[in-house]
């Protein structure tokens, strides 16, 4: 909740943070790669861990006429995530965590099955997700391959999510279950492919970034 008062600048602007930071105001008002887009006005509307801006800009629209138009951005950094195969056994290793925000919308109990993945911090998408399958799966990736780089919800979210494939080996699976002092709980799970198909079939995968990874592997691993 922010603390600012009446009259006084919003935390993350001139006035520092919760994390220390300034300037979160200034994000897209230098924007002028597309002619038919004028920024106006960029507001800081959350304080929270992550960023929540209004932006109020000008819009021309086919007919040549313009209007003023307002959109809600949430910025939680870019992100970062791995489809780990085994091409012999057939096999897929994934992750099963509490997601509240899916509990909350309908989920029967928020356990969902995942690629993992996570965010980028201050490091490059390569980096990053070869911490992440460190700390959530345990394992020390080798070769890695780039897929594609995929805006998930680009109606309100900035977020671009960097996709990547590797092999792994059951017997290089050592430790994981993400990192205890942010509160993550996360069990590796070995998966057969046609299982995990099967599985989106029957609405026991929902997740969108590991669907997308799924279809991948249909198209280019495991294709008959």
């Amino acid at each position: 909740m922010s603390t600012d008062q009446p009259g006084q600048d919003r935390q993350g602007t001139t006035v520092p943070d919760s994390r220390g930071r300034t300037g979160l105001d200034l994000v897209g008002r230098d924007l002028d790669g597309n002619p038919d887009v004028r920024i106006l006005d960029v507001e800081v509307t959350s304080d929270g861990w992550h960023v929540l801006r209004r932006t109020t800009f000008d819009y021309r629209g086919r007919d040549g006429a313009w209007t003023t138009q307002a959109r809600e951005t949430y910025d939680r950094g870019n992100g970062a995530t791995i489809l780990l195969y085994d091409q012999e056994a057939r096999t897929l290793l994934l992750t099963r965590q509490f997601r509240f925000p899916a509990y909350v919308n309908g989920h029967p109990d928020g356990m969902l099955v995942e690629a993992a993945a996570g965010l980028l911090d201050d490091d490059s998408a390569e980096e990053a997700i070869r911490r992440e399958a460190a700390e959530e799966l345990g394992v020390t990736v080798g070769e890695l391959s780039h897929l594609f780089d995929l805006y998930m919800s680009p109606g309100s979210v900035t977020e671009r999510v960097h996709f990547f494939a590797a092999p792994y080996a059951a017997r290089d699976v050592r430790g994981g279950g993400g990192v205890e002092e942010e509160g993550e709980e996360i069990e590796p799970v070995t998966i057969g492919y046609d299982d995990a198909l099967a599985r989106i079939a029957d609405g026991t995968i929902v997740d969108g970034k590991t669907v997308i990874l799924l279809q991948w592997a249909a198209l280019n691993l495991f294709a008959r």
